[in-house]
């Protein structure tokens, strides 16, 4: 990746199908004459020109804003052109065509841009780090507002700061002790004069810091897979009506209605949660071929779930064969997943004890829901006040627990440094090297083609 063709490229940067406005970009070394060549004339830097875009028979393409952003203050770091026009799928495939053809002559080499390839450019150009290139994609991705706002704030660079604050604590401790092993015949004990450990312990500290904002921001983008299970007719399709606001699933007396999983993702304080229906959960001779279809991908829903609500039916909370079901279900539910107990239609039981930790709802008359919602957030970890959180995904998580792993286990080697400095200063290094992934200092190429490969073509 970081070998990759340093050809200049262009493609079409706005989204498919019409629109008021639409843009064409160009990125690449030296484009001054190429945009002699296409436009006629010269741009001022960073003036918007507006005329029109002629064909090769100088008839109009289009009439729209030319802009100039020679490099290195530019998105990518190189020479930039942009051309906004108007949205139309035809006349953006004809400007397209048409920076293409002039290339020919004026700027050999001139291709269309991979996916993400001009914010991998701003990357490479050091214009962004990694967390803020991916920022981007989730700015765009963002489906609330929150998580719109914390992309933002990583694109900004907050959760890079962040992370350039633990790198320098943990530069900080690395020269102690590198100053240690480098010079063992001085009677100076570096490690203990400039409190390594008090060192260590605040750097572990503000990890856990990091960490727990990374957790939020992860689950701000990524949301969570709730999955309501339960046997027949117990009121999860009610509930996922009740939930969402609208009546997604067919709701009847009969056993077996719902076939298939219906999915629909709510919002709840800005946090996405991807609501499933699933089909009855029922061992019976009555189940049909379809039924046991639904049963078996209501079971696989719930393994991958990261939460299930298991409804049970309080109107038939004193039927003996029931409750052996919910029984049997209940031992059946994979380990290591959090289950919410829920008890439905408490309306039509009201006085009926609870066991304890359950909840008591209605999904008929809405009762019992905020408590359901709340519930569903503290089984994500999600605090409330969101404010000055930042973007994260499931990779920053993971390298920022292997931090926390090195430094656990040098914090260990540290009671023994005079035997085992040299494994200390390793472990420091490692955990340097996980944080650097994070930011891209430390990244393989394959991981960069990944990362690049989901963006838009026009990012």
């Amino acid at each position: 990746m970081l070998a990759a063709s340093r050809d200049p490229i262009v493609a079409i940067a706005t989204a498919p199908g019409r629109g008021a406005v639409g843009i064409v970009r160009v990125s690449g070394q030296g484009l001054g004459p190429y945009v002699r060549a296409l436009l006629g004339r010269d741009l001022k830097p960073r003036e918007a020109t507006y005329g029109p875009w002629r064909d090769a028979q100088g008839q109009p393409i289009d009439h729209g804003l030319s802009l100039w952003f020679p490099g290195p203050n530019s998105y990518t770091g190189e020479d930039v052109l942009e051309l906004q026009g108007h949205g139309g799928p035809v006349v953006l495939q004809l400007l397209l065509a048409r920076c293409l053809e002039v290339a020919a002559q004026a700027l050999p080499g001139l291709r269309p841009a991979r996916a993400g390839e001009f914010t991998e450019r701003a990357f490479l150009n050091d214009k962004l780090d990694l967390a803020q290139a991916e920022a981007v994609a989730d700015l765009i991705d963002a489906s609330t507002e929150a998580a719109a706002r914390s992309a933002s704030r990583s694109l900004a660079g907050v959760f890079s700061a962040r992370v350039h604050a633990l790198r320098d604590a943990l530069i900080q401790l690395r020269m102690l002790v590198e100053a240690t092993l480098d010079f063992p015949e001085e009677e100076i004990d570096f490690l203990k004069k400039a409190d390594a450990k008090g060192q260590l312990a605040r750097l572990r500290e503000q990890l856990d810091g990091v960490l727990a904002q990374a957790r939020q921001g992860a689950l701000l983008r990524d949301g969570l897979q709730v999955v309501i299970a339960g046997q027949p007719n117990a009121g999860k399709s009610s509930l996922l009506n009740a939930l969402a606001g609208a009546e997604l699933a067919i709701v009847t007396p009969i056993a077996g209605t719902t076939r298939d999983v219906v999915q629909q993702t709510i919002q709840i304080e800005g946090v996405p949660l991807h609501v499933i229906d699933t089909a009855g959960l029922r061992d019976s001779p009555e189940v049909d071929e379809v039924e046991r279809i639904g049963i078996e991908r209501a079971w696989g829903r719930i393994r991958e779930a990261d939460a299930v609500i298991f409804l049970h039916d309080l109107s038939r909370q004193d039927d003996a064969a029931y409750r052996d079901a919910d029984l049997a279900i209940e031992a059946a539910l994979p380990e290591g997943v959090p289950v919410v107990s829920v008890w439905n239609k408490h309306d039509q039981r009201p006085d009926a004890a609870i066991p304890a930790g359950a909840l008591a709802l209605s999904a008929k008359n809405g009762q019992g829901l905020q408590a359901l919602r709340q519930r569903l957030l503290q089984l994500a970890g999600w605090q409330s006040g969101g404010e000055g959180l930042f973007m994260a995904r499931e990779r920053h998580l993971q390298a920022l627990r292997r931090v926390a792993e090195h430094l656990a286990v040098a914090e260990g080697w540290l009671a023994h440094a005079a035997e085992h400095l040299d494994l200390l200063a390793e472990e420091l290094r490692l955990a340097q090297h996980a944080l650097g992934e994070i930011t891209g200092e430390f990244t393989a190429d394959d991981l960069l083609g990944v990362i690049f490969s989901r963006f838009c073509i026009g990012k």
